[in-house]
């Protein structure tokens, strides 16, 4: 499995010249079969956008599967190139909450924005989606889990083929299960099932420890809680992720060295990062 960073930001994009090294793009993750092109793509933040470029000249053909409906999570959506042409096949799924086009309709149409859904050319579906039972979408095992986030239903996911797996849970609020072992949150059964014994966990990191009393209410996660989570799940590496909009290249790299003598490898999420995955079966 190849792993693509297409957007590693959280809440709003963050350009500038203090934003280069991590990139400034919201939420976005394409995943591809070794030697292929991606066919899978989680979230469309603006991130979306660097899709297309994955592509060459081709038109996508593939599924997008969306962890909850935020703007970060969906705004590059009109803006994803390759899947807005007339020979475009693209199944989008998102948690089910009733009609699901029509779910996606409240963020993406008049007056809020030109066109709707159902005007983006090629062929798409728009599918809502179950927790608890994996499912195949383009030949991925695709496990979704509710985990807590504030203002929407949200999931985290578990993507595995037939050599490596990984875990992405970009936005979790564990805190609000209670305060854990250590005040960063709960280790609760669907991030420890999501997580156990994955190849990669991509995960919330948007706030450093010592920021969760007072943020924590906004409804995400600290850098220590993803490591931990890590830990006790036998995660094989962490790449923090949906990193806080103010948060410069300099602060992030601050906050990944923090983490330098850790039992499991920590790095950074960085916009265009490529990670190829290449190990036994996980469980």
């Amino acid at each position: 499995m190849r792993v693509t960073i297409c957007g590693a930001r959280g809440s709003t994009a963050a350009p500038g010249p203090a934003h280069v090294r991590y990139g400034g793009h919201t939420s976005c993750v394409a995943l591809s079969h070794d030697g292929e092109r991606p066919s899978l793509v989680l979230d469309a933040g603006t991130g979306i956008r660097r899709v297309t470029g994955l592509l060459g000249d081709r038109s996508f053909a593939g599924s997008i599967v969306l962890g909850h409906l935020h703007w970060d999570h969906t705004q590059g959506l009109p803006f994803f190139a390759a899947a807005d042409r007339p020979d475009s096949r693209t199944d989008l799924y998102m948690p089910a909450q009733g009609d699901a086009e029509e779910v996606l309709r409240r963020v993406m149409s008049p007056p809020h924005f030109p066109i709707t859904p159902a005007e983006l050319r090629g062929t798409w579906r728009f599918l809502g989606l179950e927790p608890d039972t994996p499912r195949q979408i383009e030949g991925f095992t695709v496990l979704a889990l509710e985990i807590p986030h504030k203002g929407g239903r949200t999931f985290g996911f578990r993507v595995s083929d037939a050599t490596s797996s990984v875990a992405y849970l970009s936005d979790h609020c564990p805190t609000a299960l209670g305060p854990g072992p250590d005040g960063l949150g709960e280790y609760h059964d669907a991030a420890v099932t999501l997580a156990r014994d994955c190849d990669l966990l991509i995960h919330d990191a948007q706030y450093l420890d010592e920021e969760l009393p007072t943020r924590a209410s906004f409804g995400h996660s600290s850098s220590g809680y993803a490591v931990h989570l890590a830990q006790h799940a036998g995660a094989r590496r962490v790449l923090l992720y949906h990193h806080d909009p103010p948060r410069t290249d300099d602060d992030i790299d601050v906050v990944v060295a923090s983490h330098a003598g850790d039992p499991v490898p920590v790095d950074g999420a960085v916009e265009g990062m490529v990670i190829d995955l290449r190990t036994a079966p996980a469980p």
